[in-house]
């Protein structure tokens, strides 16, 4: 696997929960959303995030509601629910222990 193979599937496994992050800080709409993802150097495309936007609100860890633009038509914006919250809890963990346990073992001497 290539260098830049393994950056892209490392993105695709943390993007849910990069997404969740965003959604958790404040009611957004999905371009808002893509430019914290490529700020944080997290690069997607409209492809990828809109999909995965789908998968979140069906699960129920997301929702929307349409607000009028002064840009343009209304705008879909996205919040986390409840229980998107705690299943951000839970993927916080998961991030820590996953992080914790690479750590561990980038230190060891081989």
């Amino acid at each position: 696997m290539s260098t830049e193979n393994f950056k892209i599937q490392i993105r695709k496994g943390l993007l849910e929960f990069c997404v969740l992050q965003i959604v958790s800080n404040k009611e957004v709409y999905a371009s808002e959303i893509i430019e914290e993802l490529k700020n944080s150097k997290i690069i997607v495309v409209e492809g990828t995030v809109y999909p995965l936007l789908s998968r979140l609100k069906k699960s129920n860890s997301i929702q929307h509601n349409w607000k009028e633009s002064t840009q343009g038509p209304p705008r879909k914006y996205y919040s986390i629910t409840d229980y998107g919250s705690e299943h951000l809890k839970e993927l916080i963990v998961s991030w820590s222990d996953i992080n914790s346990s690479v750590k561990k073992l980038l230190k060891t001497k081989k």
